[in-house]
């Protein structure tokens, strides 16, 4: 890890970014209370506090390692991290996991006025997550199977509890201020949220995850589109169309589900409200009835001249069928108490449902108008030439980047950089380079790179040596192999999804050249003289 830091700080590499705007110790918008709980008593009631995650972010850039991986995990395996932590604690257990791993800390206890109940999310000094999307993803798999989200909704979560965390890292007077006691027991300010570099997160990693009321729609997705984080996303080349798009559809879905738990509990009242009267006018007969017995019951002792023994007795049971239409009439009073909260709750979904459609519909014209310029920047993009920036002194290490053919100004970079400049190649549509380096978890391997985003789509299952150029022969590419466990350099024929067609017998100078003549591969042997190699199958002719 240190190795991977050291090389970070000498190429400058900066990657990933979400924008946001910063302002230290405001508070997000506590999320909407009384949700509708999903069926069974198992699930927590303790739910994502979207509001506190949402409100006042300022700007992140998350610097991951961006390259070929000698070990890949699939977004399954890495989903699951979160996934079997998120099962433990909807089971019941409140600190599932190991502390030198991913680990988790489900802290709900009593009120403490305004202070919340959070889950915190720990990475220990043997996690091996280097890219932020990849954290997001456990955080994705930890909320749905923790708290029943949806995938969708709990990836936005996910995107959110990086960022808040990142923005308050190490903020301990906002978190002792915003956090109950037992929350913060379990935290150090050293530890406290999210550094923006990966390589500070193994073992020096806290996040906080804000806990509220419950509920499946507890979201509070009003912050997250306020006028300033809106401001930040449009600046995106695609002025972030699709994801605010997506942002859209959850206000809508959250304002329908709203209305119908208004209309499911106006009826419910209306229904307990005729209860009540019914019940209550039933005691009031009652109480009317006992009374007339017992005057008849009195005026008939008084004719028989029944000893006093009866008339206790008679006086007893009725002071008891008093007493119990009493209590009777105490709790429909309570009843009728109760129906106060309701009748506030369903007009609070009644307000919050008429606020989402209003939002809703705000934010889609303004989608509507940047999706006219996402388009024309996109055709500017589309218009764009490819070249390459060498950032790593005395290397051949950058990144590609989009230029505008007449101007030379920059229209986008790639998050790669540690891209061989040197051997970015064009091949049946396709951009296909060497890229990365042999420290850490990191691998030199061929990669593709999309043509749109100038991201890496694809990478080789071949480690290739640092010195290797590529040399392309039809739809064919040749690369130096290099087998880490020996040192012995082979020259190497992959096909255009870069997968290996051949290898050589011959072992390869780390500096030969690939040349291509009458049917024939000519390079150099290990010793550095020339070798005859037939161009399919690598073998000496």
């Amino acid at each position: 890890m240190n190795k991977k830091k050291d090389r970070l700080l000498k190429s400058g590499a900066v990657v990933s970014k979400f924008r946001v705007l910063k302002q230290p110790l405001l508070f997000f918008k506590v999320l909407i209370s009384a949700l509708i709980m999903t069926g069974t008593a198992g699930l927590l009631y303790a739910q994502v506090n979207q509001g506190e995650l949402e409100k006042n972010l300022g700007p992140v850039t998350f610097i991951n390692y961006e390259g070929p991986h000698s070990r890949i995990e699939t977004r399954e395996q890495i989903w699951n991290i979160g996934a079997s932590l998120g099962r433990e604690v909807r089971a019941g257990t409140a600190r599932p996991g190991y502390s030198n791993r991913y680990f988790v800390i489900h802290s709900v206890s009593g009120s403490d006025g305004s202070k919340l109940d959070a889950d915190i999310f720990g990475l220990g000094v043997d996690t091996g997550v280097d890219h932020i999307r990849n954290l997001r993803s456990i955080i994705q798999g930890y909320l749905e199977t923790a708290y029943a989200y949806s995938a969708r909704d709990a990836s936005l979560l996910a995107e959110y509890v990086t960022i808040y965390n990142a923005v308050y890292r190490g903020d301990w007077d906002y978190f002792n201020e915003r956090y109950k006691n037992p929350v913060m027991q379990n935290l150090t300010s050293d530890r406290a949220g999210l550094s923006m570099r990966f390589d500070e997160w193994p073992g020096r990693t806290l996040m906080i995850i804000p806990l509220g009321m419950g509920g499946l729609s507890s979201i509070d997705t009003t912050a997250v589109t306020d006028s300033r984080v809106l401001e930040e996303m449009r600046k995106e080349d695609d002025r972030s169309v699709e994801q605010r798009r997506e942002m859209v559809d959850l206000k809508e879905r959250e304002a329908a589900e709203a209305e119908q738990k208004a209309r499911v509990e106006r009826e419910a009242i209306r229904q307990e409200e005729e209860r009540i009267t019914r019940e209550r006018a039933q005691v009031q007969e009652e109480r009317g009835r006992t009374a007339q017995e017992q005057a008849a019951r009195d005026q008939g002792q008084a004719a028989q001249g029944q000893d006093q023994e009866s008339e206790r007795a008679s006086r007893e049971e009725a002071q008891r069928k008093e007493q119990e239409l009493n209590r009777q009439e105490e709790d429909l009073d309570r009843q009728e108490r109760d129906l106060d909260g309701r009748r506030d709750e369903a007009r609070r979904q009644e307000e919050f449902a008429e606020q989402k459609t209003g939002e809703a519909q705000e934010e889609r014209e303004s989608i509507a108008r940047d999706q006219q310029e996402a388009l024309a920047n996109e055709a500017l993009q589309a218009a764009g030439i490819l070249g390459a920036s060498i950032e790593v002194a005395g290397t051949s290490l950058g990144r590609i980047i989009r230029l505008d053919p007449s101007s030379g100004g920059e229209l986008k970079r790639s998050p790669l950089d540690t891209v061989n400049v040197r051997t970015l190649t064009f091949l049946s549509g396709k951009i296909i380079a060497i890229a990365g380096e042999n420290r850490g978890n990191g691998a030199i391997r061929l990669i593709e790179v999309n043509n749109n985003n100038l991201e890496m789509a694809r990478q080789g299952d071949d480690d290739i040596h640092p010195n290797s150029l590529l040399w392309v022969n039809g739809s064919d590419i040749y690369a130096i192999t290099n087998n880490l466990d020996t040192g012995v350099l082979n020259l190497g024929r992959f096909n255009s999804d870069l997968a290996l067609q051949a290898r050589s017998e011959a072992e390869i100078h780390p500096y030969a050249s690939v040349i291509f003549q009458e049917n024939k591969v000519l390079t150099q042997d290990k010793d550095g003289k020339p070798v005859i190699l037939n161009p399919q199958n690598l073998r000496r002719e």
